[in-house]
């Protein structure tokens, strides 16, 4: 069960990664059917791979390492490529 729970939380993690980049596809200068491509193939990616994860945790394990890794992937992104400011105050 052990090996079963650590490919579990990588699927999670994959799904994660994966949802963060159809964000940031979404977010680069190219053409229109181009950039709907790549989200929606990051989407299809990240749909199988939390699926996947589903088969090895629990439903409240796989969504939490999905939503975190893709929260942070998402703002280091948004940093470092679009020079987008973190702010740690709450508005």
């Amino acid at each position: 069960m052990e090996g079963s729970s650590g490919k579990g939380y990588a699927w999670a993690i994959s799904a994660g990664f994966n949802a963060a980049f159809a964000a940031v596809a979404a977010k680069f200068l190219l053409p229109p059917v181009i950039r709907y491509g790549l989200v929606v193939f990051f989407n299809v990616i990240m749909w199988g791979c939390y699926v996947n994860s589903l088969k090895a945790l629990s439903s409240l394990q796989a969504t939490v390492t999905n939503f975190a890794t893709n929260f942070l992937t998402s703002g280091l992104a948004g940093f470092f490529l679009f020079e987008e400011l973190l702010s740690f105050k709450v508005p």
